[in-house]
């Protein structure tokens, strides 16, 4: 992670703490810290995202990157290190972080594209990369 989005992404922990787990950039729109571990360095890192929240209680998390071309940082160290600890709120909890099968994942894109424009944008401009999706799992 380059100095910028590391203090762009302090900047939005920062806030997240002091507001109970809101972030006025994002809207209201649920936010997570994720405590990812390095899947080189071992160490704990700290990652803000956007939290989809389905309405029986699912918890999902997007590796949409924007749009860009390849995947997040945080999804590779999930997929080696998928138990760790999270930030919802005013809480923290451990949790199992299960990545959706290409099937799931890609039925969960289009159902979110279907009514978020900025999201579907994020799906065009990746392509031909598939949008990986992650299941949150409180332990």
């Amino acid at each position: 992670m380059n100095k910028e989005n590391f203090a762009f992404n302090e900047k939005i922990i920062e806030e997240f703490r002091a507001n109970e787990g809101k972030v006025a950039m994002f809207a209201g729109m649920p936010m997570i810290i994720l405590h990812t571990i390095g899947r080189k360095s071992g160490k704990t890192l700290l990652v803000p995202l956007v939290l989809t929240v389905k309405k029986e209680g699912e918890m999902l998390l997007f590796g949409s990157f924007a749009g860009a071309k390849n995947d997040p940082a945080w999804v590779h160290n999930l997929r080696v290190n998928p138990t760790i600890d999270v930030e919802i709120g005013t809480g923290q909890f451990s949790s199992q972080i299960e990545e959706l099968s290409a099937g799931d994942a890609k039925e969960a894109c289009q159902r979110t594209a279907s009514n978020n424009k900025t999201f579907a944008g994020y799906m065009e401009s990746a392509a031909p990369r598939d949008i990986p999706v992650f299941r949150v799992t409180h332990l």
